[in-house]
């Protein structure tokens, strides 16, 4: 891969160990403090290489995060004819012309859930195009129907094949649509697809997530009209056509709600650097609740040292629960971070994870840790702390988890070992390295 992206010896070496089933080895204990500037939004990068296909003028994406699910997504695009370049690390410049692909590959779309955000922007852009099933995170059923029934009312054709879908539209026309579901990268696909269709379109339940919100901004750059950002209600003019852009992926506010998680159970002091401080409102009123305080100075976030970490109860003393919702709400990503982090701190929580009934079973590694929680049923779990966690033997199920499981083993008493950390490097880049230099005791073997 390291070839193809023109990333240097650095990240041919990184391959070959992911492919060679590396591991971490973890000495827990030391404290996590520096400074440190959190990666560019995976959830954003992904939907917005795909949406450099709406156009076939050249679309530079800047801060952009060289994790593994990126380059899964630029292999994609390479293997339908797309032209993408890679002047440094953290930069794309895509361009799409030619005749292009509009089959997707089996293989490498059965290894990026984000894949299906292509589907609005060929489709708008050539009329077509075959879908296979995406792949990502085992955390349970992740539904498709959102994409599907949003592009049916643009006007697609949908055939429901035994490996995907084939989606056709000889010219797509805006339309009223409510989705049933305020899904992210269904929001996403329908705002491409309507920014090129014929007429106007309203997309009523729409997501607004942070990385909905800069797709959308990218789009307009491109000479899209689209209304309502960061609302639930979208309104698009569709245009003729796009032009190229530079867009500036935002930071990665989910790796900064770890990174402040990191620094209090190791009782570190950490200044996260080049924050958006309103993406992290609803992060930092959940952290308050288990103890943990911030502090703004200008565009960075200061996590101080030494924190008590004692939850605090919920009105008439009840005890205090912490839930997932759609944005503005808590995100369920960091669900997994906020029950690792409620391990270390005084008092009892109940943390609900709404959304995906396989997320919360990594608690069985925290248990073998020594944690004190109650796995209530597939989305809700009691935890009691403080806990005094030791090493074990651990292994990733996914980027979420794996990062929880990684915050544990660095708070740990002992060595750990993490396999399968190819799942943590779909999200997370070179987050051995960075960490290291924060003074975590933490090697790459393999």
């Amino acid at each position: 891969m390291a070839d193809e992206l023109k990333y240097g010896i650095d990240e041919q070496q990184r391959d070959t160990q992911i492919a060679a089933g590396a591991f971490f080895r973890i000495q827990g204990g030391n404290s996590i403090s520096g400074e440190i500037t959190p990666q560019g939004n995976k959830n954003e990068a992904l939907p917005a290489l795909a949406a450099c296909c709406l156009t076939n003028e050249k679309v530079f994406l800047e801060n952009l995060p060289l994790i593994e699910d990126v380059k899964v997504m630029v292999k994609i695009l390479r293997s339908l004819g797309v032209n993408v370049e890679c002047p440094s690390p953290s930069a794309a410049v895509v361009q799409t012309t030619g005749k292009v692909k509009t089959r997707l590959s089996i293989d490498l779309c059965g290894n990026l859930r984000g894949s299906i955000t292509l589907a609005g922007p060929l489709l708008a852009r050539y009329g077509r195009v075959v879908l296979p099933r995406p792949g990502g995170d085992r955390i349970g059923r992740r539904r498709l129907d959102t994409h599907i029934l949003a592009l049916r009312e643009l006007g697609a054709q949908v055939k429901v094949k035994p490996f995907g879908f084939e989606l056709k539209a000889k010219k797509l026309k805006g339309a009223d649509i409510l989705l049933d579901e305020a899904s992210v990268t269904a929001t996403e696909n329908a705002v491409c697809a309507a920014s090129l269709a014929e007429g106007d379109t309203i997309i009523r339940n729409a997501a607004s997530e942070p990385h909905v919100q800069g797709l959308c901004k990218m789009l307009n750059l491109m000479g899209a009209q689209i209304d309502g950002i960061g609302t639930n209600v979208l309104r698009i003019k569709g245009v003729e056509k796009l032009k190229g852009a530079v867009h500036r992926i935002g930071p990665d506010y989910q790796e900064i709600g770890s990174f402040i998680s990191l620094a209090v159970v190791t009782k570190g002091e950490l200044c996260i650097k080049n924050v958006n401080i309103n993406d992290l409102r609803m992060i930092r009123m959940v952290m308050g609740k288990l103890g943990i305080q911030t502090v703004e100075s200008g565009n960075d976030l200061i996590v101080p040292r030494k924190q008590s970490l004692k939850i605090v109860a919920e009105i008439g003393g009840a005890i205090t629960k912490i839930d997932d919702a759609p944005w503005p709400g808590f995100p369920s990503d960091l669900t997994s971070v906020a029950l690792v982090t409620a391990t270390q701190c005084k008092g009892t929580v109940l943390i609900h994870e709404k959304m995906y009934e396989s997320r919360l079973y990594f608690t069985d590694s925290l248990l073998s840790m020594g944690a004190r929680i109650i796995l209530c049923d597939p989305h809700r779990a009691v935890v009691i702390g403080p806990s005094t966690l030791h090493s074990a033997r651990l292994n990733s199920p996914d980027i979420r988890a794996g990062m929880a499981l990684l915050i544990g083993a660095l708070c740990a008493h002992g060595e750990s070992t993490i396999f399968n950390i190819s799942q943590i490097d779909r999200g997370f880049y070179k987050i051995d390295e960075r960490l290291s230099t924060l003074g975590a005791k933490i090697e790459r073997i393999g």
